[in-house]
């Protein structure tokens, strides 16, 4: 006797296996990598072994090396202005209201497990810019939002009668970020962040006047 044989349909099943990691926790790794070892010194078998996510699944959630890099520059923009404006918002004295940013940048610079790693943009984005476009369109366009935002709380300041009449909000605003960027270079050289901050209040009382 011929055996019937049941046709079970199968279940429709998603492709690809569920992801097993947080895309915020792999970003802040290789974040963290690139700080450390720049764009260059850094590989895609780097941030796989340091996230513990593979290759494939890397390139699949995040794109290449390079779109991973752009990514966690974006990453950085993003919390750097979030904690800017935190700083000068809150009608603070102007004094007060710049060294909260040079404060709080100072605790992001020295955020490496006690080592000094600086500014990610200026320490690792800034030698790229020559050769690559999105990364150089990144920085100039991270420098024009920084630069706008001190101005926009320098000229707050003016008209309220914090400046001298004849100040120019515009230049001062480029003093601020000027020494901001100083700031990052001289962590990533060695300096102390006592000695980093009393850089910064030498330089508020030339942009306070």
């Amino acid at each position: 006797m011929r055996t019937r044989t049941k046709i079970i349909k199968a279940e429709k099943k998603p492709r690809g296996r569920p992801r097993a990691y947080e895309p915020e926790t792999v970003l802040r790794r290789a974040m963290d990598l690139f700080w450390k070892a720049g764009y260059s010194g850094t590989s895609l078998d780097d941030i796989a072994a340091a996230t513990g996510v593979n290759r494939p699944s890397l390139r699949a959630g995040f794109g290449d090396k390079h779109a991973i890099y752009l990514k966690a520059l974006g990453d950085y923009w993003e919390r750097k202005f979030a904690t800017m404006r935190e700083a000068l918002e809150g009608g603070r004295p102007l004094g007060e209201s710049l060294m909260r940013v040079y404060d709080a940048a100072l605790s992001l610079y020295f955020s490496g497990g006690g080592r000094a790693r600086g500014c990610f943009v200026v320490g690792t984005a800034v030698t790229e810019a020559v050769e690559d476009l999105e990364i150089r369109n990144s920085i100039s366009e991270g420098f024009r939002r920084l630069d706008a935002h001190f101005e926009a709380r320098l000229r707050a300041a003016h008209e309220a009668g914090e400046l001298k009449r004849d100040a120019d909000p515009e230049t001062l605003a480029l003093l601020a970020t000027a020494t901001l960027h100083t700031i990052a270079i001289r962590a990533r050289a060695g300096a102390s962040r006592n000695d980093l901050r009393k850089l910064a209040l030498k330089a508020l009382k030339v942009i306070c006047g």
